[in-house]
């Protein structure tokens, strides 16, 4: 009987497999890293000191104040790029001629320089030349004052040649000053050939107060009529 006696039935080893299975997915899950992103942190910005700013602040303000009380207010007569020390000498005033000289070159090329031209010889057959002129070189001033102030029309003889035109006026637009500056380069100017003497803003001031009633253009005859100096 005790031969017979069935014995129990051996535990299969599915089970332990399982076990083991189970355990060693258990291994592998745990022995996979997870890998998370870094949290997110703000950016650092970047920072100046104040003292670097006050610093260059100074420096802009101090190269402006130099600019300012050096640099001429960008007048030509100061400098001009690409200039020789000649051309520089040239165009400082030396006397109170050579100021009135300077400033009346830039009003001729303002007002004057379209119709009588860079060189002073204007146009032939239509506006009669200032270099070399009979009218300009006159004794006085007389005349080319009047015909600044009020303009001139009609025919005229200048330097031998015929011309009939028109000049505007320039009471209105330029200064005694102004005036009495563009005579002088013209009048003065010895590279057109001309030598007379300067224009003063006194005299200018005077006739202008003497012709202010009129209103129409000068014609020759009535300039020739006018006595050249006082």
């Amino acid at each position: 009987m005790s031969q017979n006696r069935s014995k129990k039935p051996r535990a299969t080893s599915s089970g332990q497999g399982a076990r083991k299975a189970g355990s060693h997915g258990v291994l592998v899950a745990e022995s996979i890293a997870v890998v998370e992103p870094p949290e997110p942190q703000a950016e650092r910005g970047v920072y100046t000191s104040i003292w670097l700013v006050t610093f260059f602040a100074l420096i802009l303000y101090w190269a402006g104040l130099y600019v300012d009380s050096y640099g001429g207010h960008f007048n030509s007569l100061v400098s001009a790029r690409g200039d020789m020390l000649a051309d520089l000498e040239d165009r400082v005033p030396k006397s109170e001629t050579d100021e009135l000289f300077a400033r009346g070159k830039q009003v001729y090329t303002t007002y004057c320089v379209a119709c009588h031209q860079p060189n002073g010889r204007g146009v032939a057959g239509q506006f009669p030349p200032l270099a070399g002129s009979d009218w300009v070189n006159g004794v006085g001033p007389n005349r080319m004052v009047r015909i600044v102030l009020n303009g001139f029309q009609g025919p005229v003889t200048v330097s031998g040649q015929q011309f009939n035109n028109v000049m505007l006026a320039w009471r209105a637009q330029l200064s005694d000053e102004d005036i009495a500056a563009v005579l002088t380069f013209v009048r003065t100017n010895k590279d057109w050939g001309n030598s007379s003497t300067a224009v003063s803003a006194a005299k200018v001031a005077e006739i202008r107060q003497a012709t202010e009633g009129r209103s129409g253009y000068w014609t020759a005859d009535e300039l020739l009529a006018i006595p050249d100096s006082d």
